[in-house]
């Protein structure tokens, strides 16, 4: 009879195990919390006092419903598509929504927004939220956690929750030029890296136990770049970024992994550079048919005001193309750089 028992409950754990494995990669992770740029904010710039906005059609083309919510691109966004991979939920909420009710804050938010960076002058440059900032809100999230749902539950967020933080495009590819004066492009790399370094050091003194930091993008390849420095009729990839976008992932990986030993939890790098270059120079390796242009208006210089409905060359199959404006990946693009990257780095996570 003992025996039987015994059996029995293994199998309703391996049933349960398989479960927890078929919503997501993991039941324990209760939230994700998300610092950064565009590429993570769902939303958190449609009330700030700033042109980087994209609460209008055709963003959001591709989202459920069809609705244009502030994510710069056709549909989701990596924050929406790891919240999904973890179990969380299909979509992670904008922190700065109005509408947001207490509970909405349990699964995680994004802090996001949309053109910011590590150096302070990025957010001051186009009037939206600094990484720095959006620290501060973090620290408000936690507040709120405590006075709804009590001390154990904000514990709990802090210890348990996976924390990603994205950023360094928008300095490397704007804000250098306003800093030349005081930086070359390998200083000014170091000086970025040295911040996210910094800013994962602040988060975890707030208690953050499972931080991963993703690495620059190679922001030279794409359209816009390649539009301005290219070559009028080559239009090949701003090297000269890329290599500062290298110089930044070469200083902060060792940096992170000696950070990693140096502080209890986990502090991860996440390479991404290597898989989104392989997707721009080799597409129909991933399935996508055009990787040197946005599918919004002709593709070249399309980015947010730019890229609307009054535009008539929009193209109608987004998932065939590796960006959706002139600056950022479609939805179908961010789900292959999530699939390729996730159950790697996420093993590590538990």
């Amino acid at each position: 009879m003992m025996k039987l028992q015994i059996l029995w409950l293994a199998l309703v754990l391996i049933v349960v195990e398989a479960n927890a494995v078929k919503q997501g990669i993991n039941a324990t992770i209760p939230a994700l919390i998300v610092f950064g740029d565009s590429i993570m904010d769902t939303g958190n710039n449609n009330n700030l006092p700033t042109l980087l906005k994209c609460n209008f059609p055709p963003y959001g083309k591709d989202y459920p419903g069809g609705f244009a919510t502030g994510r710069f691109s056709d549909g989701r966004v990596p924050s929406d598509l790891i919240a999904e991979k973890l179990g969380l939920s299909k979509t992670l909420p904008a922190y700065m929504n109005p509408y947001l009710k207490p509970e909405d804050l349990l699964k995680g938010v994004t802090f996001a927004s949309g053109g910011t960076g590590y150096d302070p002058l990025t957010a001051k440059i186009m009037s939206v939220i600094s990484v720095w900032d959006q620290l501060i809100y973090f620290k408000e999230y936690i507040s709120k956690i405590k006075r709804h749902f009590g001390e154990e539950k904000a514990k709990e967020i802090l210890e348990h929750s996976f924390f990603l933080v994205v950023s360094s495009s928008n300095d490397l590819a704007h804000t250098y030029l306003a800093q030349a004066h005081r930086y070359d492009r390998i200083s000014y790399a170091n000086f970025l890296a040295d911040s996210a370094v910094h800013f994962v050091k602040e988060l975890h003194k707030l208690g953050a136990r499972k931080i991963g930091v993703f690495s620059a993008v190679p922001v030279g390849c794409v359209p816009l770049q390649r539009t301005v420095f290219g070559g009028f009729f080559t239009r090949g990839c701003n090297q000269p970024l890329n290599n500062m976008a290298k110089q930044f992932n070469a200083r902060l990986s060792p940096a992170l992994d000696s950070l990693d030993k140096e502080l209890d939890g986990v502090i991860l790098y996440i390479n991404v550079y290597d898989t989104l270059f392989d997707m721009i120079q080799h597409p129909k390796k991933y399935g996508f048919e055009v990787a040197d242009r946005g599918c919004c208006g002709k593709g070249l210089l399309t980015i947010s005001y730019m890229c609307n409905s009054l535009n008539p060359f929009t193209c109608s199959n987004s998932s065939a193309y590796v960006f959706w404006d002139s600056y950022h990946p479609t939805e179908r693009a961010y789900q292959v750089i999530v699939d390729n990257l996730l159950e790697k780095y996420l093993s590590k996570v538990y």
